[in-house]
């Protein structure tokens, strides 16, 4: 099993694929299993890292405050400990949060950014309502696959959970794998509440693209917007009637937006 410590922590990683690097960064609560629909395809195109965040799935879980700086500083110093100078990055949820901080905290090791659905948080976050907050947290007393199912209309649209039952019973056996502890959740989901990159977005100059499904209720849409109008040139895309998990949906279309994204950006560093 591969581990690295760093930061005091032993990070569980795996490293797939030959050619440019990128570097995933998953979201609040998942971990590495949720690249299922990505690492096929991109690891045809990229060398890939993609890891445990701290109190996820198998890295370390200590017991102290969590913070999303301090999850960027966990994913700058895998890279050095790696030897991964410079890569592209791909953050979504969280992990969009942590590739902004990232971008703004250690410039030199981002090539480009891809943000999917996610937020600059701090007084301009648009959050889930009210209703859909209350159905999220009331899961005293159920079962991981209970809540899950739950809350299967957050992560994908009506019409996809109807027509893709096989498709649902994998995505539930694969989040089921290594499920995070209460106590290490509310550690990482604290310290998304804390998350603000507002006032300082405009530091980040790399090519970015935006990228959300224009019906997420976990993380509204307009989110998307307010970090295309705070971060330099971004470019932003949404899919049509996709919600939080439209990377797992439209898998076969994302992909192919990451590939082009990140292979235009390879072609225009070579003309310059």
């Amino acid at each position: 099993m591969p581990v690295q410590k760093v930061n005091g922590i032993d990070i569980y990683y795996e490293i797939h694929g030959e050619g440019e690097l990128l570097v995933l960064i998953m979201g609040l609560r998942r971990n590495v299993e949720w690249w299922y629909s990505q690492i096929p395809e991109l690891s045809k195109h990229f060398k890939i890292l993609f890891f445990d965040n701290r109190g996820a799935g198998r890295t370390d879980k200590p017991a102290m405050d969590y913070s999303i700086r301090l999850f960027a500083d966990d994913t700058a110093g895998l890279m050095e400990a790696l030897d991964i100078k410079k890569a592209h990055i791909l953050g979504v949820s969280m992990g969009g949060y942590i590739a902004q901080e990232l971008t703004i905290n250690y410039p030199e090791r981002v090539r480009s950014l891809i943000l999917g659905c996610t937020s600059a948080g701090g007084k301009r976050a648009v959050l889930m309502t009210p209703e859909r907050l209350t159905k999220f947290t009331a899961n005293e007393g159920l079962s991981p696959e209970q809540i899950l199912k739950k809350d299967m209309d957050i992560y994908f649209s009506d019409k996809f959970v109807q027509e893709n039952p096989e498709k649902i019973k994998e995505f539930i056996e694969i989040s089921l794998r290594y499920y995070q502890p209460p106590d290490a959740f509310m550690r990482q989901f604290n310290a998304c509440l804390n998350h603000d990159t507002v006032n300082r977005l405009n530091q980040v100059t790399v090519s970015t693209l935006i990228a959300s499904g224009d019906d997420d209720p976990l993380v509204p849409p307009e989110n998307s917007r307010i970090l295309k109008e705070l971060i330099p040139h971004a470019e932003l895309v949404f899919f049509p009637g996709k919600r939080h998990c439209f990377f797992l949906e439209t898998a076969e279309r994302f992909n192919q937006v990451v590939v082009d994204f990140f292979k235009s950006v390879e072609n225009k560093n070579l003309l310059t």
